[in-house]
């Protein structure tokens, strides 16, 4: 039986899933600054991607097509090793056993080959159900990839998971790196929520939300998802510089890249 936190898997539940709905960024800090667009997310279980790959013509697993999903968009992977097998190595590193359990990857699908994910989560469950391991993987325009990888201390039925962490990774030239994000997830169901506050020692400066509504991933709903956010993977590249453009024209000061490790 499953436990609190697990989406259900039935005979008839899918491989992938779409997640519709709203991402929001708002700036507290030194000036206020916000704004909100439409996106769609894909859900797909990294152990079942032959079967995605089959849920619609318009949908392929490493393979070109209209919307796509593509392994090596994702982790830092040797050898070629399956993502799947990439996330288990990385739990086992920090002493979270994922035999028997799934593992959920919420991001942005490729639209034509293309895709930007400036966040990725992966849903790491344990083989009882229980979300065991969340895995917040970060990308910034400079090519680079960071994972913040927080087992999972509590999750209540019905609850959001909550998890802190101190910045590591070097992602907007406006924003500075002595400070920490605060999570609170609630996990893929019916709807999926994700909220995001980075905060510094005088408080909040920025929060990131995203909240979508489960849609089945058939021919049909992708392409009125191509029909409504024609663009979808390239807005949020082109919303990334923009908003930068706005943010210096209210003179936010500058941080400059620090030299990674």
């Amino acid at each position: 039986m499953l436990q609190p936190g697990a989406p259900e898997r039935t005979a008839t539940s899918s491989a992938a899933a779409l997640y519709l709905g709203r991402v929001m960024h708002a700036r507290m800090r030194p000036v206020h600054h916000r704004f909100a667009y439409r996106v769609m997310s894909l859900l797909i279980d990294l152990d079942r991607l032959d079967e995605a790959d089959r849920q619609s013509r318009l949908f392929g697993v490493n393979r070109a097509s209209v919307f796509s999903f593509h392994e090596s968009d994702h982790g830092k992977r040797d050898g070629g090793a399956s993502l799947s097998n990439h996330v288990r190595r990385l739990a086992e590193q920090h002493d979270v056993d994922l035999s028997g359990g799934r593992i959920l990857l919420l991001c942005y699908p490729r639209l034509f080959g293309y895709v930007f994910n400036p966040l990725s989560i992966y849903f790491c469950y344990g083989s009882s159900g229980n979300l065991a391991l969340l895995i917040y993987e970060v990308r910034n325009t400079f090519g680079e990839i960071h994972s913040y990888i927080l087992p999972v201390e509590d999750a209540a039925a019905g609850g959001a998971i909550r998890q802190c962490q101190a910045k590591e990774f070097y992602v907007s030239p406006f924003m500075e790196m002595q400070t920490q994000y605060r999570f609170s997830i609630a996990p893929p169901d019916q709807q999926v929520k994700v909220r995001i506050v980075q905060s510094d020692e005088h408080g909040a400066i920025f929060t990131a939300a995203f909240s979508g509504q489960r849609r089945p991933l058939t021919s049909r709903s992708l392409l009125a998802t191509l029909v409504t956010l024609p663009l979808l993977t390239f807005k949020v590249v082109a919303a990334i510089h923009w908003e930068a453009i706005r943010l210096w024209l209210k003179n936010v000061p500058f941080v400059p890249r620090p030299n990674q490790p």
